[in-house]
C-alpha cells in the first residue's frame, strides 16, 4: 500500500519584495477598491505598467489584516 502526501506552500507575505507604490497610485488603489472590491485586473487597467498580482500584494501587505478577515467572512457566507 503506497501512501502520497500532498502538501501545499503558501508564500507569506514577510517574503515578498516591497512594493513601491507613488501617492496617486496608492490613491487610485484605495478608491478603486472601494468601488470594486477585490477585482485586481480591473483595478490594474487603470493604472499603466503595474501588473493585478502587483497591486494584490501590494494590497494585501498594507492591509492584510483587516482584508483577510473580510475575505473569510465573505466566504463563510457563501456557503
Amino acid at each position: 500500500m503506497s501512501t502520497t502526501a500532498t502538501t501545499t506552500s503558501e508564500v507569506s507575505s514577510n517574503e515578498w519584495k516591497v512594493i513601491h507604490m507613488s501617492e496617486q497610485e496608492e490613491d487610485l488603489i484605495r478608491r478603486m477598491y472601494k468601488l470594486v472590491g477585490d477585482k485586481w485586473n480591473l483595478i490594474a487597467g487603470r493604472i499603466p505598467s503595474r501588473k493585478a498580482e502587483e497591486i494584490e500584494r501590494f494590497w494585501i501587505m498594507r492591509h492584510g489584516d483587516a482584508f483577510s478577515v473580510k475575505r473569510h467572512r465573505s466566504k463563510a457566507q457563501d456557503s
